[in-house]
Parts: C-alpha cells; sequence; structure tokens
C-alpha cells in the first residue's frame, strides 16, 4: 500500500525497539523502491546535561535534511519523537555545505566553518561529527553518513575526496561531491527553550 501511495507516510510507534524491528520488516517485503526514513528517539531525558549518542543525532539529522524532498516513501518515527519540538524546514539546509573535487578549499576557514556547525577536532576520526587534519589530509566523518571521508588536498585544492575504513584507515571509493551536513539539531532546541 504504501509503496503504490503517491505520498509520503508517517508511522508511529511506542519506543526505538520497535522502531528498528519495523523498519527492518519494511525494508525486506518493501524492496529497494521502497524509500524508509527513519526519526529515533533522542534516548535522553529533557533535562539531562550529556548530549545524546552521535549515531542518533547522525540518523536524525539525515532523516531531517531528506525530509523536505521526500515525494514517496515512508518516515517511521517514536512517540517521544512525534512530541518533540523539531528544527524549522530550512535549519539543516541552511547550515549544510558542499565540497566538490577540485575545488578551492582553504583550511582556516573550513576548519572554523566545521567547528561553528558543531564538529569536534579531535587527533584521530573515530564517529560521525569528528574531524582530524593531519598535513595535506583532512578527515571528515559527515553527519548522515555510515563512512568518514578523507579529503586529500594539493596545496590548496581538493585533489581526491575517499570514503575510508575508521579502523583500518585504508581508502575506499572516490567522490566527486560530499554535502555535510550540521552536527547538531539540539542547538535549535537549546535556544528556543532559552527565548521562550
Amino acid at each position: 500500500v504504501v509503496a503504490a501511495d503517491p505520498r509520503p507516510w508517517a508511522c508511529v510507534v511506542a519506543d526505538t525497539r520497535e522502531l528498528e524491528r519495523l523498519a527492518v520488516e519494511l525494508r525486506f517485503f518493501g524492496g529497494a523502491e521502497l524509500e524508509i526514513l527513519t526519526l529515533p528517539d533522542w534516548e535522553i531525558l529533557p533535562y539531562d546535561q550529556f548530549s545524546p549518542h552521535a549515531d542518533i543525532v547522525s540518523e536524525r539529522l539525515a532523516t531531517l535534511a531528506r525530509l523536505p524532498q521526500l515525494r514517496r516513501g515512508i518516515v517511521l518515527l517514536t512517540a517521544d519523537s512525534l512530541l518533540a519540538r523539531l528544527p524549522p524546514v530550512d535549519y539543516v539546509g541552511a547550515r549544510s555545505f558542499a565540497l566538490e573535487r577540485g575545488a578551492h578549499l582553504e583550511i582556516g576557514a573550513f576548519r572554523q566553518r566545521l567547528v561553528t556547525a558543531g564538529y569536534g577536532s579531535v587527533s584521530q576520526v573515530n564517529g560521525p561529527g569528528e574531524f582530524a587534519l593531519r598535513g595535506s589530509l583532512f578527515d571528515v566523518w559527515p553527519m548522515g553518513t555510515e563512512l568518514p571521508v578523507r579529503i586529500d588536498l594539493f596545496d590548496d585544492r581538493i585533489d581526491s575526496l575517499r570514503r575510508f575504513d575508521p579502523e583500518t584507515q585504508r581508502s575506499m571509493e572516490a567522490l566527486d561531491a560530499l554535502r555535510l551536513l550540521p552536527a547538531r539539531e539540539r542547538e535549535f532546541i537549546e535556544q528556543w527553550e532559552v527565548e521562550s
């Protein structure tokens, strides 16, 4: 039914475990043509002093970035996610930026832009929302992706963009372009709570 409908559907489930189970079942029965987005719960209490896990934030931001263009498919979300305040439609798009192979890249400005977008500077990239600069190599793990990307620079130009395995540090397939989503969603929520 969902695959035949030209409109997107939303399905609200009780908790994260149910969301994950239903997503697996829909991917199996719906096939590759059914687009399935998930908006999991943050899995923290509203006034906790620590942030949600980076993988959860990454998955939520990928869904929020894709949602405005979704014309057919299904969005799975928990009841808590349905009740939580979301950033405006243009929040993710306005804070995203793209990189292309062969483009000019000024390291200082790019590093500052990542920090402003919520990315953390580390010595070695291990999870979403982190970046590391080592000589002419710039590693970044964009939110909403399963693997990090290595940006190889030649002077001030992007020579190559390649996904890499964070465990072995071995480069994988090359990319022509890369879209970087912001690393935070709660920044909007916290700002809204202060202004309210």
